[in-house]
């Protein structure tokens, strides 16, 4: 046997052993609900990810409601082409911008309650196959809306439903009723360099 059929019947074997594990994890997955997924920490793509399960929602013919804290400010991509070609998308932005310009507490609570409000007649509605929650972590950490009714509005959506929260943090709480959490680590980026932020790639 050749150095090269020696190679190519080590990775068969090797690829017959990773074929039988993803078979048996995939067997043993009987449970069909929607998920709950956590995409959190302090790297970049967090946003992008939950904006690809969107498109990724839209291709199946499924009906989807993003919910945007924190932003709305300043104009982005996903608003641009939700608005101008998705229009049967729900969106809703609490449009304040960030927390750290507007410097208004008591007015950020007031406009997070009102946003959180659009978040659960989402929530609250089987027709939407997919919501997404983008930076509402955000809302947690600076305690504009009680923990207790989130928790709640997430483990009691109906049981089809898939919701995808974005943001740093979010806490041990929220964490716990998720079924998926992923973090995203800043091991390196370009705004750390001088780069501006890029249209088409971070707004």
């Amino acid at each position: 046997m050749t150095d090269s059929e020696k190679r190519n019947q080590k990775h068969r074997e090797a690829m017959e052993k990773q074929k039988e594990a993803v078979d048996t994890g995939i067997a043993a997955a009987t449970i069909d609900r929607g998920v709950a997924i956590l995409l959190t920490g302090d790297g970049k793509g967090k946003s992008s990810s939950a904006f690809g399960m969107v498109m990724r929602a839209l291709g199946y013919g499924q009906r989807v409601g993003v919910v945007q804290f924190i932003k709305g400010e300043q104009l982005s991509g996903e608003e641009l082409f939700l608005r101008e070609q998705r229009d049967d998308v729900y969106l809703y932005q609490m449009g304040t911008g960030f927390t750290w310009d507007t410097q208004d507490r008591s007015g950020d609570i007031a406009a997070a309650k009102t946003t959180w409000e659009h978040a659960q007649q989402l929530l609250n509605n089987p027709d939407y196959d997919l919501v997404v929650l983008d930076e509402l972590t955000y809302m947690l950490a600076f305690d504009y809306l009680p923990e207790d009714a989130i928790l709640e509005a997430i483990t009691s959506r109906p049981a089809e439903q898939s919701v995808v929260v974005t943001g740093r943090g979010g806490g041990s709480a929220l964490r716990g009723v998720m079924d998926t959490v992923s973090e995203v680590k800043d091991i390196k980026h370009a705004y750390n360099a001088g780069i501006r932020a890029r249209k088409g790639v971070d707004f």
